[in-house]
């Protein structure tokens, strides 16, 4: 039989919604020749089942064990060498196979925190909390080879949708070190911030507060330009850019390790407020459920039809996927859909998180506070990802109110507990399972 012809990006997403089955509470492992579990998986018969290995040429994980010399513009005034390790978990968060699926949690919010610290360490230096647009553009052009030259995929600024804009000041009338000092309470702002707890900031948002303050007085810095300049931008806007030189003057405070950790924490607030899946056409479902659900069968049908759609689209966090079950749901109620479908039709919050495929199907919830993929030259590229979370998908009790994450009545675990922050760990209420990975077909795509 031939080989198909197939691009290398297809390939590479044939060979990711195909055959990629993570266990729960387990790291899903890729090294350079095969993809291997955290532990065997075992037959009814009590034998390992075997692995399929990848084609040993290429190496997936070449990009990491032979590193290329990445071509620099000489331009940018950044100091790439002070952030190598910061640059290296980028590259790692950001790998080219899963960069695309994982981009909304882990990728991009990564990628967000390393401008925001290079900036940051910059301007001990440089005493100014923005580069140019010039310099911004020479600049993220190295930091995207860099990270390239590492394994990371080479599109980051489409997936993340970064700009040159996002190194400068933007709108933001405020960026130099000393002028900005002057006009926030700096001591305050840096107490609410060198220390975040993971689980209480997005519920009760100390440092997040602390810095909409800090942005707040800068943007409203009073000149004659800014007046001007009132007129032509939206006032939102200004706050918002300042808030980024607020966080990078943060950023320069603190060391690069703990500027990223409470960065990823900020930023995981805001990831988890909001749905991030697209949702195509409802009317498969309101033809199938609409008018008191006469035919159940032919109503769960259309809907596990409609959710295997969304199932495609990219890796969420447990408290996105409430938020996803929630939208959906008022959005079938728009419809005069009442009846709870998800209950019907047995629909849990994992349904909406991209589907692992195997003996079973289970979709790959991640922790809703900050997590990384881990690289090791032995295991190879892993990340948590949690397949157990059997929770109820959320029918709305109303078509306005949306299900907070902060809601103290819903009970999910992996919500932010002691456990979640740790790296590797399992809650002991779960059970853990294996998962397999069919990759037979790939002999024939690549």
């Amino acid at each position: 039989m031939g080989a198909l012809s197939l691009s290398p990006s297809l390939k590479t997403r044939l060979f990711f919604l195909l055959f990629l089955h993570v266990c729960h509470c387990s790291r899903l492992r890729i090294s350079g020749g095969e993809v291997t579990p955290l532990i065997p998986q075992i037959s009814p018969s009590g034998a390992p089942l075997p692995l399929f290995p990848l084609p040993s040429s290429p190496s997936p994980l070449s990009p990491f064990t032979n590193t290329t010399i990445p071509k620099l513009s000489g331009l940018c005034t950044l100091n790439f060498t002070a952030a190598k390790s910061l640059m290296h978990m980028t590259s790692v968060d950001c790998y080219s196979v899963f960069a695309p699926y994982l981009a909304n949690v882990i990728c991009c919010p990564q990628l967000e925190a390393t401008l925001a610290i290079l900036v940051g360490q910059s301007s001990k230096s440089t005493n100014l909390l923005a580069l140019n647009s010039t310099v911004a553009q020479y600049c993220l052009f190295d930091i995207e080879q860099i990270l390239a030259s590492q394994g990371a995929a080479s599109g980051l600024k489409e997936i993340c949708s970064v700009h040159p804009v996002n190194l400068t000041e933007a709108s933001c009338p405020v960026k130099e070190v000393l002028e900005f000092e002057n006009l926030v309470e700096s001591p305050k702002l840096l107490r609410a911030c060198k220390r975040i707890d993971p689980v209480r900031e997005c519920c009760d948002p100390i440092c997040q507060n602390a810095i909409s303050e800090a942005a707040m007085k800068i943007a409203l810095k009073s000149s004659d330009v800014l007046k001007q300049q009132l007129v032509k931008t939206d006032h939102s806007s200004r706050i918002y850019d300042c808030k980024s030189i607020v966080i990078r003057w943060l950023a320069s405070k603190l060391d690069p390790v703990q500027a990223k950790d409470n960065l990823r924490v900020l930023f995981n607030c805001d990831i988890n407020k909001s749905c991030p899946l697209l949702f195509p056409d409802l009317e498969p479902i309101v033809k199938s459920c609409n008018h008191g659900i006469t035919n159940e069968t032919t109503c769960c049908e259309s809907m596990l039809s409609y959710v295997s759609h969304l199932q495609k689209q990219s890796f969420i966090t447990n408290l996105q996927a409430m938020d996803c079950a929630s939208s959906l749901g008022r959005k079938l109620r728009k419809f005069n859909i009442t009846k709870n479908v998800y209950s019907l039709c047995r629909i849990s919050l994992k349904d909406f998180s991209l589907q692992a495929t195997g003996s079973q199907e289970s979709g790959c919830l991640l922790p809703s506070l900050p997590s990384d993929a881990t690289f090791d030259q032995f295991s190879g590229i892993s990340f948590l990802c949690d397949l157990n979370d059997n929770i109820p998908a959320p029918w709305p009790s109303s078509l306005l109110i949306p299900t907070s994450p902060c809601n103290k009545t819903i009970n999910i675990p992996a919500l932010p507990a002691a456990t979640s922050s740790q790296s590797g760990l399992c809650d002991e209420r779960f059970n853990l399972f294996t998962f397999s990975l069919f990759l037979a077909f790939l002999m024939i795509i690549w």
